[in-house]
């Protein structure tokens, strides 16, 4: 008979500890242990370490290497040409694709969007929700459709029986978090519960050559909720990104077996769902107000998009004794916190005692060096009250040492600024001539760049 004992996973990269402790020893996190129900109990003769282990009776033998070939399937398009563009085409027979993003801001929509599209059966497996729920949802999409099969339950058994029956072309899990194995004696959502029930589902649908998409939720700090594992047993993993009170999403592709992971859609948020957007840059504009202090456009680029995104500064002086305040938005706060540093030590611009509130208009979050020495114009231009030239547009990256430095593809960049009007460009001393007829202002520092705009 099996004894029952405890064990403590790392949520992080699934290494088990005998006992609780601060940091994970596998991967050097801190506070990921959660503890879990394990059985110890295993048969006579699979106990030793070297006793044979059953094969399954669908195994595939070794193939030689020569032998085999590089088709790895048609990709099947989702008719949503945002999404069919972030994966290269759509989804591939037999493919994994993780979905991840905040609750809310719009997974549920944007799939039931693609079942109600797609071209065959869909099983749709709503655990998080009623069917009466999601039938609401499809009636205000307009995506009642009379195969796509909706089912409302937890249980591996009941999702393998369903996928029997229906024989669908495509699979959508939401979520698998909600997932439970019965074998498992975990709860719902626990390491083991999720890893094993993951596996399971993969395993099933690269057997029946069926794209299976997955839901995930993430944690607070914006990662994929679960062990790490599961971003490896799939072939794509989506990340959905947004703020809940703007209308913009942008899909992108972490990590995509099948194609680039240099893809970024963009969607908007309607009425009737989730409409892709042409042209993200012309969007993220169309409120911009030009003659104000502490606004500044840069050309960045997302994967191989390029988006001309408006960043905010707004400073002002911090009550004596109060330390300055830092806040960001949409922009990394140390990086925020690394350019009033540079601005203070190479520029003389005052930002000791200034509290500075950093933000990207319309809820995009930039992570790419690029967009420094544009918001560290925008800033010294709250601070010494002065707006920056309306046709301007700002790039390049900034080093300690108050250097600015070259970034990535600078002709796609100009080329973006150009077909929005700008006619002005500050960049890199190193950036090549542009194919456009737009006046690019080469500077070697910040200091520079700010004489160029006129803030000094």
């Amino acid at each position: 008979m099996s004894k029952i004992k405890t064990s403590h996973v790392c949520s992080e990269c699934g290494t088990h500890h005998p006992k609780w402790g601060g940091q994970c020893a596998g991967c050097g996190e801190w506070n990921t242990l959660i503890e879990e129900v394990i059985s110890t109990g295993l048969a006579a003769d699979t106990s030793s370490p070297s006793a044979p282990r059953p094969s399954s009776a669908d195994a595939r033998p070794p193939v030689a290497l020569d032998d085999t070939t590089t088709d790895v399937g048609t990709a099947q398009a989702t008719r949503i040409a945002e999404l069919d563009h972030v994966l290269s085409g759509g989804f591939v027979d037999g493919s994994v694709t993780l979905l991840g993003g905040e609750p809310g801001i719009g997974k549920s929509t944007l799939l039931l969007q693609a079942a109600h599209k797609w071209g065959g059966s869909v099983l749709y497996v709503c655990a998080e929700e009623s069917v009466q729920q999601v039938r609401q949802r499809a009636e205000r999409l307009g995506a009642i459709r009379s195969d796509v099969w909706l089912l409302a339950e937890h249980g591996l058994g009941e999702i393998a029986d369903a996928i029997e029956s229906t024989q669908p072309s495509l699979i959508i899990v939401d979520s698998i978090q909600m997932i439970s194995d019965p074998v498992v004696t975990s709860a719902p959502g626990s390491v083991a519960q999720v890893r094993a029930c993951a596996q399971f589902l993969v395993h099933l649908a690269k057997r029946r050559s069926i794209p299976l998409v997955l839901v995930g939720h993430v944690t607070k700090e914006g990662d994929l909720a679960g062990p790490r594992v599961l971003e490896h047993l799939v072939d794509t993993v989506l990340s959905f990104e947004g703020d809940r009170h703007h209308s913009l999403r942008l899909v992108r592709a972490v990590k995509h077996r099948f194609g680039s992971t240099n893809e970024l859609s963009v969607f908007e948020m309607t009425s009737d769902g989730l409409v892709g957007v042409a042209d993200p840059s012309q969007l993220l504009l169309a409120d911009r107000k030009t003659q104000v202090p502490g606004s500044a456009v840069v050309p960045t680029l997302e994967g191989r998009r390029p988006l001309i995104v408006e960043l905010q500064a707004l400073t002002s002086v911090a009550p004596p004794g109060v330390p300055a305040r830092r806040t960001a938005q949409g922009v990394d706060q140390s990086r925020l916190a690394m350019l009033l540093a540079v601005l203070a030590r190479h520029c003389n611009v005052p930002t000791a005692a200034t509290d500075v509130y950093a933000s990207a208009v319309g809820g995009v979050r930039i992570a790419e060096p690029g967009l420094d020495l544009a918001l560290s114009l925008a800033i010294a231009s709250s601070i010494v009250d002065r707006p920056l030239p309306p046709d301007l547009a700002v790039f390049g990256e900034v080093g300690l040492g108050g250097e600015v430095r070259q970034v990535a593809q600078p002709d796609r960049r100009f080329s973006e600024a150009h077909r929005l009007g700008f006619t002005r460009v500050i960049a890199p001393l190193r950036s090549p001539e542009p194919i456009d007829s737009i006046e690019v202002i080469r500077v070697s520092g910040v200091s520079e760049a700010l004489e160029a705009a006129g803030l000094l």
